[in-house]
């Protein structure tokens, strides 16, 4: 089946009193692009054998000169991969979620003078892609497809009238019982979906000044597939869907997980591997996992999904010192079994708050979490929501707790995401937080999950073997630098182990599973427990005298002794 045919499929689903004309234009675009594109087809599911860093580019070291100077760090930390936190231009109320232009990237991340030209301005970003690519870097970003800020010049020239040109872009109304089953996604902040302007109110799933995007209009999904096009020319090698779930709105519905919605993800996907094969299409759908892999189809939509609900199990594992809260969540019946050619992405922390929504967490895993990781008022998020908080202080700065988290994230089913800092025990910022308090007029505490990296007191730190930092690092490079030996882990199969103490009973406090692909065959056993363990040698370890990491396995009587927090990574 050509281009014309797939897209004509999606299309009619979409916009059935719509001619093609439309769409056979648009196709000689998506051509032009093809025949123009510069970069070679990505490998087959690279994204599998990926270890992923998230960043800001200005938090992390200035603009783009000042992330060029650090590739060689994220190099040799072990990453194959940089996730650009929002980039594009902004006025910047929401972290750059609120995109103002979607060819432009801002212009203080460039280090550029405010009278540079557009190409120069391109040719900067174009050069750190470049130095990225040299060194086996990927680099992917955040292009939110559900909204933009009210700046864009799109919502500016709608709101002038109802017959304005670009009014159709959004959307409007005069009554706001519509969509009333659309819950509030940002409760305590925001106090409706919808804000007035004038006699009219427009609508919006997250801040009042990112007004949502109407895909009922096929102008829309045009556009937006152009923003994508844009940065495939540029040679970007994939992109992060923000806020997927939200894009297509229908009376009546809670305007989440529509299944109309997912023509348009297909269309999105079917371009950009016509356009360059392998593409990352992410999916970020904080969902349950039996939704979240509907954005995958048969294969033919999003190539991976973040796992939101085994971030909170995780840290549910680690409280109650219980293996049973990750077997749960990633047991078949909880986390289905997904097409072969796409990939969960996985992480401990990202640029949000740890989040305990309804959507992936009990009510009774949402207060345990949070009364075990919210030690100070400031970090709560959204009345109990969430806990605002950087790894290292929600595991109490201890390194050997750190080390364990990344032991069980790294070796789990996935693609994981170090978020910049964490790996070397990046804390809380509260000055960053008070100074965006002042910028943004939201008292929003996530901002202490963000914060500059102070590389000149970071590159002493890493110096001291006492220090927070340096044995945070050592242990997480370590361990991607292991993993990224192995196929097994970002592709292999899991089996879930058990193992026993001395009275024949099942050692709940001890993680323990095989990882295996092809003739690798990894077993890892974690102990979430601040106490040594013994656990009989049912898995014959015995002839094992060192473990990948470089642990001592020991072994007397044949019990297997585990230290407090200790985890083993055993080639079988």
């Amino acid at each position: 089946m050509d281009l014309l045919q797939q897209l004509s499929t999606y299309w009619q689903t979409l916009y059935p009193d719509q001619s093609l004309k439309l769409l056979k234009d648009f196709i000689k675009e998506i051509d032009e692009t093809k025949n123009n594109i510069q970069f070679s087809p990505h490998n087959n599911e690279w994204y599998k054998d990926a270890v992923v860093y998230s960043l800001y580019v200005d938090l992390f070291n200035k603009d783009f000169n000042g992330l060029i100077d650090k590739l060689d760090y994220l190099q040799d930390l072990g990453v194959n991969c940089i996730w650009l936190l929002p980039i594009l231009d902004s006025p910047m109320k929401d972290a750059g979620f609120d995109i103002r232009n979607y060819d432009k990237v801002r212009l203080e991340l460039l280090g550029l003078p405010e009278d540079s030209t557009v190409d120069e301005q391109r040719k900067l970003f174009r050069d750190f892609l470049q130095e990225a690519h040299k060194r086996g870097l990927k680099v992917i970003f955040d292009i939110a497809i559900n909204h933009t800020s009210d700046e864009h010049p799109w919502f500016v020239e709608s709101r002038k009238s109802p017959d304005n040109l670009y009014r159709d872009y959004y959307i409007w109304n005069k009554d706001t019982n519509l969509y009333k089953d659309a819950r509030i996604i940002f409760e305590g902040l925001c106090e409706s979906n919808w804000e007035q302007d004038g006699e009219w109110y427009y609508f919006h799933r997250f801040f009042e000044f990112q007004p949502d995007l109407n895909y009922k209009n096929p102008v829309v999904l045009l556009e937006m597939t152009r923003n994508f096009l844009f940065w495939l020319k540029q040679g970007v090698d994939g992109f992060r869907g923000d806020a997927i779930p939200y894009l297509w709105k229908e009376d009546g519905t809670t305007c989440e997980n529509h299944p109309t919605l997912h023509f348009v993800v297909k269309f999105f996907r079917e371009v950009l591997d016509y356009v360059r094969p392998h593409t990352l299409l992410l999916a970020e759908a904080c969902q349950k996992p039996n939704e979240v892999v509907k954005y995958f189809g048969n294969g033919d939509e999003c190539n991976a999904g973040y796992h939101f609900p085994l971030m909170p199990q995780i840290f549910k594992s680690l409280a109650a010192e219980s293996k049973t809260p990750i077997e749960n969540i990633l047991d078949t019946k909880v986390t289905p079994v997904i097409p072969e050619s796409v990939q969960w992405f996985t992480f401990l922390r990202c640029h949000d708050e740890l989040s305990l929504e309804l959507v992936y967490v009990s009510e009774e895993d949402r207060k345990y979490i949070h009364e075990n990781y919210c030690k100070q008022p400031l970090w709560n998020f959204r009345l109990g929501q969430g806990v605002a908080a950087r790894l290292s202080e929600l595991l109490d700065r201890d390194p050997e707790k750190i080390g364990l988290a990344y032991s069980i994230m790294l070796s789990l089913p996935g693609t994981p995401i170090i978020y910049y800092g964490d790996e070397f025990g990046k804390l809380n910022d509260k000055e960053y937080y008070k100074e965006m308090i002042q910028l943004s007029g939201k008292d929003d505490t996530r901002f202490l999950v963000r914060g500059k990296i102070d590389w000149n007191n970071l590159e002493h730190q890493l110096l001291d073997s006492n220090s927070l930092s340096s044995q945070v690092y050592a242990r997480v490079k370590n361990l991607i630098n292991i993993r990224n030996q192995y196929k097994a882990f970002g592709r292999g199969s899991i089996e879930w182990i058990n193992v026993y103490n001395n009275g024949g009973e099942v050692e709940n406090h001890v993680l323990a599973y095989i990882r295996e692909y092809q003739d690798e065959k990894i077993l890892i056993l974690n102990n979430l427990s601040g106490k040594s363990i013994a656990v009989v040698d049912n898995l014959m370890i015995t002839k094992f005298n060192k473990d990948l990491i470089g642990n001592i396995i020991k072994i007397e009587n044949e019990m297997l002794l585990l230290q407090p927090f200790q985890y083993l990574w055993i080639e079988v």
